[in-house]
């Protein structure tokens, strides 16, 4: 069922907005679940034919299926984009989406850790062992930089210019942004490469990749959550760490300290101010959680 306009649906997330192949896949599927919803009503619509009181019954389909409001939102943004590509193809003529309501969600407020915390899972990791100047430097410039776990796997020797003290990062989209690197980052970047990286065979098409596996190639997301896991057992932490938690504690910290939200929005390459203006939310919990913890007429109540 619309197999040609998914099919140039496809080819516009890729060429004209330039998404990857996992958030390509994720818009197709958005649109499959309307096309699927469609089918169990007897409906063999063209999308010119979609009203907008199908598309809410769409909704309460799956709802009723048990799918989480984020879920829900999900396949109400890919829908959307695929009816904004209908109309520039001129396959329909109007946008049954316009109405078309948002489930609300709720803002959960990242998890993130402190600065002792942080340095007590850098502390654990074994220097004597080959990969251990490695993964030093890693979650230095995963803290430092803010990156994302595909920012930091795909990081090119090319794109470090330590004598500005900046790092050129290849973000969602392909879009490139420059973004401030600390010098406990560059120094640690700088042993793995010149006393470590040097002597590694390194693989066909990896030569420009910063951060090697023994075998010379480039690290894969995994391998990155499961040194990360391995580390926070080790210092004894009990919050559940991924490498986003190092992002997260990169944009809290920063934020507590009194940075201008804009550049956190620039460093941390988030096309929408509204993502970042989560960690005011965050800020604000921790300045009422000081507050209770320090000031005498939160300690003791009348």
């Amino acid at each position: 069922m619309w197999s040609a306009e998914k099919k140039g649906f496809k080819a516009w997330l890729q060429l004209e907005k330039s998404l990857s192949a996992h958030s390509v896949d994720a818009y197709l599927h958005d649109i499959d679940k309307l096309t699927q919803f469609l089918s169990t009503q007897s409906k063999s619509a063209t999308p010119d034919q979609v009203q907008p009181e199908d598309l809410s019954a769409l909704l309460r389909w799956v709802n009723e299926l048990g799918m989480t409001a984020s879920s829900q939102s999900r396949i109400v943004s890919g829908i959307r984009s695929f009816f904004k590509y209908c109309l520039l193809e001129n396959i329909v003529k109007q946008d049954p989406t316009q109405l078309l309501e948002t489930p609300r969600l709720r803002r959960l407020l990242p998890d993130f850790l402190t600065v002792d915390e942080i340095n007590r899972i850098i502390t654990c990791i074994d220097l004597s062992k080959p990969e251990g100047e490695r993964n030093r430097a890693i979650l230095e410039t995963l803290y430092s930089c803010g990156l994302r776990v595909s920012e930091l796997v795909s990081l090119k020797l090319s794109a470090l210019y330590p004598e500005l003290g900046f790092i050129k990062v290849t973000g969602k989209g392909d879009k490139e942004r420059l973004v401030p690197i600390g010098e406990s980052a560059l120094k640690y970047i700088g042993i793995y490469r010149h006393q470590v990286r040097v002597h590694h065979k390194i693989g066909k098409g990896q030569e420009d990749i910063l951060f090697l596996n023994r075998r010379g190639s480039a690290l894969t997301r995994q391998m990155i959550f499961i040194l990360l896991k391995n580390l926070v057992k080790e210092a004894g932490i009990k919050k559940k760490v991924s490498p986003h938690t190092f992002r997260h504690s990169f944009a809290t910290h920063l934020v507590e300290g009194g940075a201008d939200l804009r550049a956190v929005q620039e460093m941390l390459g988030h096309e929408s101010i509204t993502t970042t203006e989560i960690y005011t939310h965050l800020d604000r919990a921790y300045l009422r959680e000081t507050l209770q913890k320090f000031h005498p007429a939160f300690q003791n109540p009348k």
